[in-house]
């Protein structure tokens, strides 16, 4: 009789750690995410978009993260454009850890403001061990795309109340090679630095552009 309630008890808790790891949201034909819960929207990216697939773990061991690629590839699978969509939420055991964005730039997509950041990493920016990056960089990966040599992105954050314990965030990122410009170019201090606000306020509009945002309203 012990040995059959430990055997319960142990398959339990494996069915806790699938159900953490399974993805709650759905996409649907291959460039809309449904989400049911923080918060509650409908999300379109354009139509010639590929879903990747999607990724859920507990980052850091102090959020809930749940992530979903999607990209734009030429014919040798390298990414032209990169769609991520994240949604995060500190663990109830840290009560004490709230969101800290402080970027004066905002936007409002489908009625929800948004933190904007922009950023050109260099390839000597070395990826965080269990870093959301580590993990849709392996995602990528398996599906056997490939990241071009070097990207622009925009991160877009919006956090769902005022206690900034959860967030949606989406990041849109493109190949720079077509602005002719390397990553080092368009640094501080590089060569087409001044060039940089113009180029990032175009990824900016192509962002707001390519991504729909429907709330979805409670039953």
């Amino acid at each position: 009789m012990l040995l059959k309630r430990i055997i319960i008890l142990v398959l339990f808790a494996g069915s806790l750690v699938v159900a953490a790891t399974v993805p709650e949201r759905k996409a649907e034909n291959n460039n809309v995410i449904i989400s049911e819960r923080d918060p509650k929207v409908r999300i379109e990216l354009p139509k010639s978009v590929q879903y990747v697939g999607a990724d859920r773990w507990v980052l850091y061991g102090i959020a809930n993260c749940e992530l979903h690629a999607f990209v734009e590839a030429d014919r040798e699978q390298e990414v032209q454009r990169l769609y991520w969509v994240q949604f995060e939420g500190y663990l109830p055991s840290k009560p004490e850890l709230h969101h800290r964005y402080d970027s004066p730039r905002h936007t409002t997509i489908g009625g929800l403001d948004f933190y904007v950041d922009t950023w050109v990493p260099v390839n000597s920016d070395k990826v965080t061990a269990g870093s959301d990056t580590e993990h849709i960089e392996a995602l990528i990966r398996t599906h056997r795309y490939k990241m071009p040599s070097g990207m622009m992105y925009v991160r877009l954050v919006h956090l769902l109340d005022a206690q900034k314990r959860k967030e949606l965030m989406i990041i849109y990122g493109e190949d720079l090679s077509p602005t002719r410009f390397t990553a080092a170019d368009l640094k501080k201090g590089g060569k087409a630095y001044d060039q940089w606000p113009a180029i990032e306020n175009g990824l900016v509009e192509r962002a707001e552009k390519k991504i729909t945002i429907t709330q979805t309203p409670e039953p």
